[in-house]
Order: C-alpha cells, then structure tokens, then sequence
C-alpha cells in the first residue's frame, strides 16, 4: 500500500536553534524550512522534520540513521566538527567508537543537542 510512497522521518526538540546548528553545519544536511511546528531538512532526498516541542524525552535507541559507505571517514568528519560518538558496555569498540558485528557491519553512534540517538553504519558483506 505504501510501498511507492516516500517516508518522511521525525525526531523531537526543544532547542530548535541548537538542533538547526547541528543537523544543517555538523551534519551537512540541506535546510529547508523553519515552520510553526518544525525544522524541515532534506536528507538525501528524504524529508525530515525536526519536530519543535515543549517537553521532550529522548528515546534509549537510535531513532535515525544513515547508510554509509566509508564508516571510518564519516566518523572522523563527525568528530572534527565536535560530534562525540557514544561508548557503550557490551559493545566491543575500535579507537574510534565503532562496533563490529559478526558479518562485517560497523556501527556508530552519536547524540543530537537534545539527546536523540543516531547512528551510522557500514553493512559488511
């Protein structure tokens, strides 16, 4: 049914100007509009909303991530700009804090300005 329908991804703020700052400069990601309700930015070609809220939770896992291609270099880029990636017990983790999962994937994660989980990974082969 919605399989030729494209998704749009949500995350929640309550600083909107720290989330602006981090998702347009720290990220990269194209902005595109302040509405009332939320930050809209393309993130190759999928919309997300960075919705703008009063109260607000982080969740304790990823809630959005991004497919990539040279996990080493993304996470060097991340950190040059101040991003701080996430340890975690239980994982076992390289230098840089990412995680290698039987099959070759590698995972990163990291933290938005209001604490939401995000993550990038390599899938392996």
């Amino acid at each position: 049914m919605l399989t030729d329908s494209p998704i749009i991804a949500f995350v929640g703020s309550q600083s909107p100007a720290e989330a602006r700052r981090f998702y347009e400069k720290d990220l990269g990601l194209s902005f595109v509009a302040d509405e009332p309700f939320a930050l809209v930015f393309d993130a190759n070609g999928i919309m997300l909303r960075v919705t703008k809220l009063s109260e607000f939770e982080p969740l304790v896992f990823t809630v959005l991530g991004w497919e990539v291609k040279d996990i080493q270099g993304k996470v060097d880029g991340l950190t040059e700009r101040g991003v701080r990636i996430e340890r975690f017990d239980g994982f076992e983790q390289d230098e840089r804090g990412i995680a290698t999962f039987p099959g070759g994937t590698q995972v990163a994660w990291f933290k938005d300005p209001d604490g939401n989980m995000l993550s990038l990974t390599q899938l392996g082969d």
